[in-house]
C-alpha cells in the first residue's frame, strides 16, 4: 500500500483529497497545525506540518499532496496572522523537505494564470513556487483552480456570501463592468484529478483545473438570483467603492469580505483560462440543487481558519 502525505486534512480540499485517497486504496498521512484544534473524524494518522518541527513528518511517503495557501494577508485582531509571504517561505520549506525524505512525486495546488510579475502577491507567490518546485526537479504535477465550490453553501464562501448579499442586501454590485470571468470546479472534481495526478507517469504535468462552466461576475449574480427568486438591482461600481462597501461589509460579519488585491485579480481576468476544462459536476445544477440554503448564513473566512 502506498503512502500519500497530504495538507490540510482536517480543512476543505484536503478533506476531499484525503477522501478519495482512501477509496483508491492509499494510507493517508495528514499534515496539519490544527490537531486537536478540528475533528478528526476518519482518524488519520496527522503530523505536523514540515515548517513547524525538526522531525522528518515526510518519512515513508511516496506521494506529497499540497493544498496548502492563503487566501490573503491578515494581521488583525481576533486571530493569528498570516501572510503570503509567510505561505511562499512555509511552502519552499516543504518542497525542502520532500526532497530530503525522498517523495517520489508532488502535486501542487496553484491558481489560474500564476505570474511573476504580477503587482499581486496572491500570484505572485505562486508563480514563484512553481518556479522553484520545478527547480528541485522532482516529478511533480501543477493543478490551478480558480474557485471550488463544495457538497455544502459553507464550504463554498464566496458563492455562498454573494448569494447572503442578494438575501440581505437592496443591492449588488460588479467592479467596473462586471464581465470578468469565474470558472469555479467542485471540490470533489479537483480531489478525483489530484489522485489522478499522484498516480500519474509524467514526469511533471501543468493542469487548468477548472469547472465545466464560465460565469461573468455579472452572470454569476444573475444565476444565483433566478435560482434563490431574489431579483437585485446589479449595479457596477468603481473598484475603490466596492472596496469599501466590502470593507464595511466584513466589518459587520467580523471577516474579510474581499481585499483589494482579490477585487484587483476579478477584474484582470485572471480566474479563467482558455482550453479544456476537467470539471464534470456543473455550477449551474449546484446551485439548482441548494437554492433554498443557499446564503441563509454568510460563512466566514476567518472563522474557518480558526
Amino acid at each position: 500500500m502506498k503512502t500519500i502525505a497530504i495538507t490540510g486534512v482536517l480543512g476543505y480540499s484536503g478533506r476531499y483529497v484525503a477522501a478519495e485517497a482512501q477509496r483508491r486504496g492509499w494510507r493517508v498521512v495528514g499534515l496539519t497545525n490544527s490537531a486537536g484544534r478540528l475533528p478528526n473524524p476518519e482518524g488519520y494518522e496527522l503530523r505536523p506540518m514540515p515548517w513547524s518541527t525538526g522531525e522528518d513528518v515526510l518519512a515513508g511517503v511516496d506521494v506529497l499532496v499540497n493544498t496548502y495557501w492563503v487566501r490573503f494577508s491578515y494581521a488583525g485582531a481576533g486571530h493569528a496572522a498570516f501572510s503570503h509571504a509567510e505561505a511562499v517561505k512555509n511552502t519552499l520549506a516543504m518542497f525542502a523537505a520532500a526532497q530530503r525524505a525522498g517523495v517520489s512525486r508532488v502535486v501542487h495546488t496553484s491558481i489560474t494564470q500564476p505570474d511573476a510579475a504580477s503587482e499581486l502577491p496572491y500570484f505572485r507567490g505562486k508563480a514563484e513556487l512553481e518556479a522553484a518546485l520545478v527547480a528541485t526537479g522532482m516529478p511533480h504535477s501543477i493543478l490551478r483552480p480558480a474557485i471550488l465550490f463544495g457538497d455544502t453553501p459553507a464550504e463554498s464562501i464566496l458563492i455562498n456570501n454573494m448569494a447572503w448579499s442578494l438575501r440581505h442586501l437592496p443591492a449588488v454590485a460588479t467592479f467596473g463592468t462586471g464581465k470578468y470571468r469565474m470558472q469555479p470546479i467542485h471540490v470533489q472534481d479537483f480531489a478525483e484529478l489530484a489522485m489522478d495526478e499522484a498516480d500519474a507517469e509524467a514526469p511533471h504535468r501543468i493542469i487548468n483545473a477548472v469547472g465545466a462552466e464560465t460565469y461573468s461576475f455579472r452572470d454569476m449574480w444573475k444565476l444565483l438570483a433566478r435560482a434563490m427568486g431574489t431579483w437585485r438591482p446589479v449595479l457596477p461600481v468603481p473598484a475603490e467603492l466596492g472596496y469599501q462597501a466590502t470593507k464595511v461589509l466584513g466589518a459587520l460579519t467580523g471577516d474579510v469580505m474581499l481585499t483589494r488585491d482579490e477585487i484587483a485579480g476579478l477584474s484582470q481576468d485572471r480566474l479563467a483560462v482558455p482550453g479544456p476544462t476537467v470539471g464534470t459536476r456543473r455550477l449551474s445544477d449546484w446551485v439548482q440543487q441548494h437554492a433554498a440554503e443557499l446564503g441563509r448564513h454568510y460563512a466566514s473566512e476567518l472563522a474557518r481558519r480558526g
